[in-house]
């Protein structure tokens, strides 16, 4: 089965994500700056309102993915708080000036989730080189999931850079979230030539395709009927 990760950004778009068969959910805020790090009472909430797994996302601000010692400090009390509920999972990215992973920066992220996996974000998609950032963060154990639409402002053109990761990824714990620009007709045929297991919705399953609009739970279903169709 391909794994259907929708983005809620309130307790509603919880509920109508899990009633349309997603599997799991990135809680953020701030849809129109690409995700922040939601409140903790917003984190609880969805999470006692849904029973799929709730990711969710730690980020400072959308200013960039190089990160001083002062948005450190920021996120891993955020990572702390939130590895104090019970969230599935913590998802963050952080990159170096130069476009490497920072893996400094990654480590404290990991050690402050206190054991919670790590998806890294589509900070990934900024990095100098794809393949050797996914190498990079193969090394870390707690990275079990990318989200990343192969470098591209969409994943729909990216569809022989994905590929190329989900056999880097062939055999690994770390699967492949390919995400950014999906739409619901598009997925299953999309699926099927790249060979990804798991896909991330945003805008795709929203009201009139629209990035600030609820989760449109009749979308989601059918993106959860297409993906079904084809296993």
């Amino acid at each position: 089965m391909t794994l259907l990760e929708v983005i809620a950004t309130t307790v509603a778009d919880a509920r109508a994500a899990e009633r349309g068969g997603a599997n799991r959910l990135e809680l953020i805020t701030a849809m129109g700056e690409g995700g922040l790090t939601p409140s903790i009472g917003l984190i609880e909430s969805v999470i006692e309102a849904v029973a799929i797994p709730v990711n969710v996302i730690v980020r400072p601000h959308s200013r960039s993915f190089v990160y001083d010692a002062d948005d450190y400090a920021v996120m891993l009390r955020d990572v702390r708080a939130i590895s104090k509920t019970r969230a599935n999972a913590i998802v963050v990215g952080m990159l170096r000036a130069d476009g490497s992973v920072d893996t400094d920066g990654l480590a404290r992220a990991i050690e402050a989730a206190d054991g919670l996996q790590l998806t890294f974000h589509r900070a990934f998609d900024e990095a100098r080189d794809l393949l050797v950032a996914f190498d990079t963060l193969l090394q870390f154990d707690a990275v079990t999931n990318v989200l990343t639409s192969g470098g591209k402002p969409s994943v729909l053109d990216a569809e022989g850079a994905i590929a190329k990761l989900v056999g880097k990824a062939a055999g690994t714990r770390c699967t492949v979230l390919a995400g950014a620009g999906l739409t619901v007709d598009a997925v299953a045929p999309f699926v099927a030539s790249t060979g990804v297991r798991a896909v991330h919705f945003g805008s795709g399953v929203r009201v009139d395709g629209k990035g600030l609009a609820p989760v449109d739970e009749a979308r989601v279903r059918r993106a959860r009927t297409l993906l079904d169709a084809r296993a």
